[in-house]
Formats: C-alpha cells, sequence, structure tokens
C-alpha cells in the first residue's frame, strides 16, 4: 500500500495555549486558523513557517485579517530566490488565509451561486478558475480505492445537479428526527454534493467550508473543528468510499466513515479515525458490508455510548475493551457494562474466549 495510508494532519502546538484563553474571540481566531491549516493537506499541501508566525499575530489580535493577508502576499513578492516548494507553500498560504478569512465572515448563501461564491473566495488569487464550474469530465486516482477513481457528475449537468441537491436539501424537515439520524442524513447530503465535484481543482476544501458554514446556519454552532485540522485527509477518503461502487470487487457505497466523522464532529465523540480503515482491500465479501449496514441499523436503537462502541468493533473485531475505552473516552468498567448490554440486546457476540477471542456483530 502506498505511504499516503499514514499521512497525518499537521499538528500545530503554538496555537493550542490560544483555545484555553478566556477571551472567546481569540479562540475563535485560532480555530479558523487551525481549520483552513489543516484542511490543505487534503491535497497534501503544507503552509509555511512564516504563515504559522503571521496567523500568530492574528490570532493575538496585533494585525487585522486584511494586514495578515498583505503580508502574506509582500512575503512572496519579495522572494528573490524561489525554493522548490515555494509554489506548493505559496497555494497553501493563500488558500488557508482565505478560508480564515471565510470562516470569519457570518454571512451565508444556501444555493449553487452560494457554492461557487465560496470556492471563489477559497482561491482567489490562487487558481484562475476560482468560483467557475469545470467544462470537462474528470476521473481522479484514489489510494484509498487502490488506484480506482470515484464517478463525478458530468460537467454538462454540474449546475442542474448541485441545484437539485440543494433544493431537496432546503425542503428536509429535521423538526421530528433524532440527532443521530440527523447526523446521518448530513453525511448523506455532504457526500452527494462532494460527488457532484463542480470544480476542476479545490473541491474537497470548498464541500469542508460550505459544510461549516451550513451546520452553523442550522444551529450547529459549537462544532469541533479540530477534525478539519486533524482529520481532513480522512474526511477526503470517507467521501470517496461514500460514494465509490464496484460490484467486481464486492464493493458499495459505504457512509459509516463519513458518518463517524460527524459524529466526532457534532457530538464530540472519540471514534478513532484512521485512514488505513477505509482502503477497500479491508473488505472481503459482500457480506461483510451487509453486517457492518446491519449493525449501523441496530445502532438506531442503542445509546449514543453503545454507536460508539459498535463503531469501534465495526472496524477491529479484535478491539480490546482498554482500547474500546480509549478511544470512546470513558472507564474500562462503563466498556464492559456496554458490552453486556449489547450481547443481551443480541446486537453483539463474543467469539473464541478471552485470549483469541473476537467481536462478531449480529445479523
Amino acid at each position: 500500500m502506498s505511504t499516503l495510508s499514514n499521512i497525518d494532519n499537521p499538528y500545530i502546538p503554538e496555537f493550542e495555549k490560544y483555545l484555553r484563553t478566556p477571551e472567546p474571540s481569540v479562540r475563535e481566531r485560532a480555530d479558523y486558523w487551525r481549520t483552513a491549516i489543516g484542511l490543505q493537506a487534503v491535497d497534501q499541501l503544507t503552509v509555511s513557517d512564516f504563515l504559522k508566525q503571521t496567523a500568530q499575530e492574528h490570532i493575538e489580535g496585533q494585525i487585522s485579517a486584511d494586514e495578515a493577508e498583505k503580508r502574506i502576499k509582500a512575503y512572496y513578492q519579495a522572494k528573490e530566490v524561489r525554493l522548490p516548494d515555494d509554489d506548493e507553500k505559496e497555494e497553501a498560504d493563500n488558500v488557508a488565509m482565505n478560508i480564515t478569512k471565510l470562516l470569519g465572515e457570518q454571512s451565508f448563501t444556501f444555493s449553487v451561486a452560494g457554492f461557487a461564491a465560496i470556492h471563489r473566495q477559497i482561491f482567489k488569487g490562487v487558481f484562475k478558475h476560482a468560483g467557475q464550474f469545470r467544462d470537462y469530465d474528470i476521473t481522479k486516482k484514489e489510494w484509498v480505492l487502490d488506484g480506482d477513481t470515484a464517478l463525478y457528475s458530468r460537467w454538462q449537468d454540474l449546475r442542474m445537479t448541485l441545484e437539485y441537491d440543494l433544493d431537496r436539501e432546503k425542503q428536509f424537515d429535521y423538526s421530528n428526527l433524532a440527532l443521530p439520524d440527523a447526523i446521518r442524513h448530513i453525511a448523506d447530503f455532504v457526500a452527494g454534493i462532494w460527488q457532484i465535484h463542480p470544480f476542476r481543482e479545490g473541491n474537497t476544501r470548498t464541500t469542508a467550508i460550505f459544510t461549516i458554514k451550513y451546520l452553523r446556519s442550522i444551529g450547529f454552532r459549537q462544532i469541533n473543528n479540530s477534525l478539519f485540522e486533524q482529520h481532513s485527509w480522512y474526511f477526503r477518503n470517507a467521501l470517496v468510499r461514500a460514494n465509490y461502487r464496484n460490484v467486481t470487487k464486492s464493493v458499495n457505497p459505504d457512509s459509516s466513515f463519513l458518518v463517524a466523522f460527524f459524529r466526532n464532529l457534532l457530538l464530540s465523540e472519540q471514534t478513532p479515525l484512521h485512514n488505513r480503515d477505509l482502503h477497500i482491500s479491508l473488505i472481503n465479501t459482500q457480506s461483510a458490508i451487509q453486517s457492518a449496514n446491519s449493525a449501523l441499523s441496530k445502532s438506531n436503537n442503542c445509546t449514543l455510548e453503545e454507536t460508539a462502541v459498535l463503531q469501534i468493533i465495526q472496524r477491529d473485531p479484535r478491539v480490546t475493551q482498554k482500547q474500546i475505552a480509549a478511544g470512546i473516552g470513558k472507564s474500562e468498567r462503563t466498556v464492559k457494562s456496554i458490552t453486556v448490554n449489547l450481547t443481551q440486546k443480541g446486537v453483539i457476540i463474543r467469539r473464541n474466549g478471552k485470549r483469541d477471542g473476537y467481536w462478531e456483530i449480529q445479523n
């Protein structure tokens, strides 16, 4: 397998202190920067040290966002010697700056024009085609699919398809929906608009920012945006898996990975998110997929803690109770109680004893 399976998003220890400050505006700016910088990993880009230094000054209130933007542009214009990775650094720096400013804006337009405007704002000064829909069909080789591609919308249908998905979401009624079901619906909606892939480049970053702003607009004010800092590559791979079907390899679209991401994002659950778990080589038979889907269906009748345990078992049937406890942030005693309850409900069963045992999710 490619080393892409081991990609970790950049952790920025310099920003941690700002998240513990009593000043809300400082925490907010730090959160925006962490999200903006972390999202560059979806295209395997990293920002410069100069950007991080500038970000800290903006977070501390020493300079405005506009001043930070001017400083970054001047930094690259003044460079007399260009290093081999300067073009990529410049893209990452400019895009991170644009995303930070965009996240700081409270306005939001839920429409095709609004979606295109987000792309234009994110990539202004980076792509000449910022905000413009592609005029050709695309494929992309994906590590998680062993080099295969997900299918994206035909370029002739982009506007119509995106408009259809957004109109359908506008009409969706969340009022009588339990939160876990609402999150599942949100995951499916986001997977759908990402699959359209209306732009030549930057679709995942655009989808992520559109999603954050949409979630705010429907009441999710406290979003754990650190997920986008730490797991943006997982987010992209989860979108790929939610949109990929290959009958010859017994692979069906699987949104469970994306649901786990959104549950961590919106419920602050701690389900482990590992890119290696999304690789299609882990799928052996169609029955394994059906078993996973059955487990997720049963989890609708379970508590949030029980659902979190089920998701971990689904990914690693040989996981220990100690590992589960670490994964959901609970004690081993609590995990033992949860697994007993799940066993009594007939959701899981323990096979082969303590030493060589494993969990089996029942159909």
